[in-house]
């Protein structure tokens, strides 16, 4: 198994980052040919997705639909006042999985691979794991 640890500054308190070429190097760096790919997220604001990666309009779809399905809320009890940021990182989720054939991720033609910022912006962090078949 290989590990790569990646740091990212985020802008602005909701942005989908793309992360796909990164995820890329640690893949080709990792030796691994056949397997699979395993992208996690450490944080409760934050999460990964795949998605299409070819017109940014849906990126900025994506992030509208979670501002309106789970807009801030003053009747949320959570001190800190990001409960919508941390209802936002579970519907998004911590990790994707992504199998790895000829050493490449097997991504469709339009999908990318995105960090999904919820509360920023903030220094982060994830992880990519690459383990061989």
């Amino acid at each position: 198994m290989s590990a790569a640890h990646f740091q990212i500054e985020t802008e602005g308190r909701c942005a989908l980052l793309p992360i796909t070429d990164l995820v890329r190097g640690a893949v080709a760096d990792s030796g691994v040919e056949e397997g699979v790919c395993t992208v996690f997220v450490p944080h409760t604001t934050a999460g990964v997705i795949i998605n299409e990666n070819a017109d940014p309009d849906v990126a900025r779809d994506v992030l509208g639909w979670f501002s309106r399905a789970v807009p801030p809320d003053p009747r949320f009890r959570h001190a800190e006042g990001n409960s919508d940021a941390h209802i936002k990182a579970i519907l998004a989720g911590s990790s994707v999985s992504i199998p790895i054939a000829q050493g490449e991720l097997e991504l469709g033609t339009w999908q990318g691979i995105y960090f999904a910022e919820f509360d920023g912006p903030r220094c982060r962090r994830f992880t990519v794991s690459c383990i061989a078949d």
